[in-house]
């Protein structure tokens, strides 16, 4: 597969037959402040131009992505038999060229597959699906043992400027007393999430182990990634996966 130099290709050790792609901003047509290759057909940006971006997407995969309605839950859609746009926060597949995608703005994409390369899918983790369990749904719904799994975790907000409410840690450590080491004292009761380790912590307590990836800041690399807590008004990434 020849990828144009502005994508990312999952740097982990998954099955030859096992395919993944991460976009970045630039590749596409979007004008400010979508610049440039916006995927999120949500997010206010000109419908033609959206349309555009994801037909370049489409000619470097081998069927037409199933895009999800992102909504910060846990609900896993499955990329053999969905329908149109699922409302959904994660995908699954085991078809051959069933592509799965998710789209990020600081959010934690996240992608999995087992050794074997059977079975695929790609996870939207904010926040609140992370701690909801949108992981645990995920390997739940790919049925194959957790310890058999690999990860890769996409670019996301870095924990340094990802600054929550007590909230969200007292969420956090009321499932996982451990994920409180995830967090950093800010000023005023504010707290920085570091979706990194937590994810991490999510995925080693369900005995995955392989775990790659998590070293960008969607908001500090201002020059390669959209990031919605710095800019408000973006647009999307995509991360997608798919048997080949």
């Amino acid at each position: 597969m020849n990828l144009p130099d502005h994508c990312i290709i999952p740097d982990w050790p998954a099955p030859a037959n096992v395919k993944a792609l991460q976009t970045t901003r630039h590749g596409g047509i979007s004008a400010v402040p979508y610049d440039t290759l916006n995927l999120g057909s949500h997010v206010g940006d000109n419908p033609l131009a959206v349309a555009r971006n994801r037909e370049f997407l489409n000619r470097l995969l081998p069927s037409e992505p199933v895009w999800l309605e992102q909504v910060h839950g846990t609900i896993v859609a499955n990329a053999d038999h969905a329908s149109c746009q699922p409302r959904a926060d994660a995908c699954i597949a085991r078809h051959r060229a069933a592509v799965c995608v998710v789209m990020t703005a600081d959010c934690l994409p996240l992608l999995l597959c087992d050794e074997q390369g059977t079975v695929v899918g790609a996870v939207h983790a904010g926040w609140r699906g992370l701690c909801d369990g949108v992981i645990e749904t995920t390997v739940l719904a790919m049925d194959v043992p957790p310890q058999n799994l690999m990860a890769w975790m996409g670019p996301a907000i870095s924990r340094e400027h990802f600054e929550v409410g007590g909230e969200v840690r007292d969420a956090f450590v009321a499932v996982q007393p451990q994920a409180a080491a995830a967090f950093v004292g800010g000023d005023h009761g504010k707290w920085y999430a570091d979706l990194y380790a937590l994810a991490r912590l999510r995925l080693e307590a369900l005995g995955i182990t392989k775990i790659c990836g998590g070293g960008h800041c969607t908001y500090r690399e201002r020059e390669r990634f959209f990031s919605y807590r710095r800019d408000g008004v973006t647009g999307r990434m995509g991360t997608f996966i798919w048997l080949g």
